[in-house]
């Protein structure tokens, strides 16, 4: 089984963000960059499939040259290569069709993508990528089992969850809960050592534009300090919610 999980390069959410160009660019000074959470949580799957099942693991990134330390991990994680595809990520659709072509160009039979990536959290990216393959898709992951050219899948629904069988070429989009946190691998020496041997092949673009634009940038409205009431005193509390919270 050939398997391809997609890597998003994305701010650890510890580091402090900051916009530039009038709140028109993503400043990237002093950020780190890990791989997408949601990701992590498909590319621990794909090593499981690749221990028990003898399977091939991809991963592969849309990104500068900055993205390669990232793909590095992965590697040193257990991937078996990389790829990079030699273009910004300027929005879902443009990554999607960079991604597809790919795909097309070497057949998976399973694609691993995250729900959704951790900075924009767009959630388009897998459900494209699926429609321009002509596979099929499970959004929601949270269970995958693959025997020969068949595939069981658990996704999350509103209020419970959703058991789906369906059959391969098959793209997921993953997320917390398709394997344990306690499940996640820490890269090695001996992973670290071993990524440097491994392949990891820039592919250049093909002309894919972009469908939507980011206008402008905007924080949080830093919070207020809080109040305390004494809980004696029911009617400041009632006068508060009222007057300045507006929750009652």
């Amino acid at each position: 089984m050939k398997i391809l999980v997609c890597i998003s390069h994305v701010p650890d959410t510890t580091s402090k963000i900051n916009f530039s160009e009038g709140d028109t660019k993503f400043d990237t000074n002093g950020v780190q960059f890990v791989i997408n959470p949601n990701d992590e949580f498909g590319l621990t799957r794909a090593m499981w499939f690749k221990e028990k099942q003898g399977a091939h693991v991809t991963v592969i990134n849309v990104g500068g040259a900055e993205t390669e330390p990232t793909l590095r991990k992965a590697l040193a994680i257990g991937a078996d290569a990389a790829i990079r595809v030699n273009a910004m990520a300027s929005d879902g659709f443009s990554v999607a069709k960079q991604l597809a072509n790919v795909i097309k160009d070497d057949t998976y039979d399973l694609v691993i993508a995250g729900r959704e990536s951790i900075d924009y959290n767009g959630g388009m990216v897998p459900g494209m990528i699926a429609g321009l393959t002509n596979a099929n898709f499970v959004n929601n992951c949270i269970g995958l089992e693959v025997d020969g050219t068949s595939a069981k899948v658990i996704r999350e629904i509103d209020g419970g969850k959703e058991t789906v069988s369906t059959t391969l070429p098959l793209v997921i989009g993953g997320q917390k809960g398709l394997v344990e946190e306690s499940d996640l691998k820490i890269p090695n020496m001996r992973g670290i050592m071993m990524a440097r041997q491994k392949p990891l092949t820039v592919v250049e673009p093909i002309e894919a534009g972009a469908e939507t634009t980011s206008i402008k940038f905007e924080k949080p409205a830093p919070k207020g300090a809080v109040k305390l009431v004494s809980a004696d005193n029911l009617d400041e509390l009632v006068s508060l919610l009222h007057n300045e919270a507006k929750v009652i």
